[in-house]
């Protein structure tokens, strides 16, 4: 197929395509629409069903019923409209059913605006929901990752029997980069043998709730639930680090941020600062690794997030109170700049070293 220019939403939703899915469920809200306009166009291409729902609520009770059948299905949204989500994604952890659903975040709290920001950090990581749950979320931070992480996403919902969290700023959704498309040998579309098929002569008559009124049978299940958790955390846990071997000061930041501070990094290594990165692509299961690696030489971490500081929690509890971590970030869906992280580097470290 070659490389395409493609805006950042739109990529998303081929990429669901090359993955397999071909049913999606969504309401358009900015600054994510051009996804649910993209599957509008594409879906029928492929012999799939496309359905604007009546509202977010709707949309993810409709892949509720979808994942059931054992399809591959695909729900989008921004900030507003994943909280409305955040009932029907508790239901499809408790049934456990497989499904990918993108946040393109922006700014809030409330409505906000349109600007690209991370402050569903704890929304996605924590829950969200109702009930004791954790669901995978996968944060790329350019077209191109968005490409491959999408079919992960597919991957890891089937492989597990759990929704899936793709979540990107505003930014990354609006962007334009060129992409590169190609089929994988090893998406896994296996037999679901629980899946609610009808009639069709595969054994008898399945259910799927999430409903269990049994204290004991719902404890049960719950303990069922954090033995998968634990699974995913061993298992599926993504990271990419920069100039860590040498590093006194590490910055930790995902997605559009993490590309902003790769470039300060850069500049103040230029200048002698022994600065580098450690970027979480899984934001559940967090990376604790190279934090634990690096911990015991690292005079300090600096999270730096387009929020009033969330991911800040996880990198404290990684460090472990082995080194200070400092924070530095800018809200309401103001971009922090290569400038002001470098600035912040500067601060933290002491000064230029030349």
């Amino acid at each position: 197929m070659g490389k395409v220019l493609m805006k950042g939403n739109e990529v998303i939703a081929e990429a669901a395509v090359h993955a397999g899915c071909k049913y999606f469920f969504g309401y358009p809200i900015t600054p994510q629409s051009e996804l649910v306009a993209y599957m509008a166009r594409r879906l029928p291409e492929v012999g799939g069903l496309f359905l604007q729902a009546e509202s977010e609520i709707a949309a993810i009770n409709m892949v509720y019923g979808a994942a059931s059948t054992g399809v591959r299905v695909m729900t989008s949204s921004s900030s507003p409209g994943f909280s409305l989500k955040q009932e029907g994604i508790s239901y499809l952890v408790g049934s456990e059913l497989p499904a990918v659903i993108c946040n393109i975040v922006r700014g809030g709290p409330g409505l906000g605006n349109i600007q690209p920001a991370q402050s569903d950090y704890f929304q996605v990581t924590k829950g969200g929901g109702h009930g004791d749950y954790n669901i995978p979320v996968l944060a790329p931070a350019s077209l191109q990752e968005i490409v491959e992480l999408t079919q992960d996403a597919f991957d890891i919902a089937d492989r597990y029997r759990t929704p899936v969290i793709l979540m990107g700023d505003g930014m990354l959704g609006q962007m334009m980069e060129p992409v590169e498309f190609s089929e994988r040998s090893d998406t896994e579309q296996c037999k679901k043998e629980w899946a609610t098929t009808g009639t069709r002569g595969d054994g008898g008559p399945k259910i799927i709730t999430s409903l269990e009124l049994d204290a004991e049978s719902l404890e049960l299940r719950n303990r069922n639930l954090q033995q998968k958790f634990a699974r995913i955390k061993e298992n599926e846990v993504r990271y990419e680090t920069y100039h860590i071997d040498d590093a006194e000061y590490i910055m930790v930041a995902f997605g559009t941020t993490a590309r902003i501070t790769m470039n300060a990094i850069n500049k103040a290594r230029q200048d002698g600062v022994k600065v580098g990165l450690i970027r979480p692509i899984s934001l559940w299961p967090f990376p604790e690794k190279p934090f634990i690696e690096t911990r015991e030489h690292v005079k300090a971490y600096v999270s730096v997030e387009m929020s009033a500081g969330q991911m800040i929690e996880d990198v404290r509890l990684a460090v472990s109170g082995h080194a200070p971590v400092d924070f530095y970030g800018r809200t309401g869906g103001v971009v922090p700049t290569q400038e002001e992280i470098y600035d912040k580097i500067i601060t933290v470290s002491g000064g230029v070293t030349i």
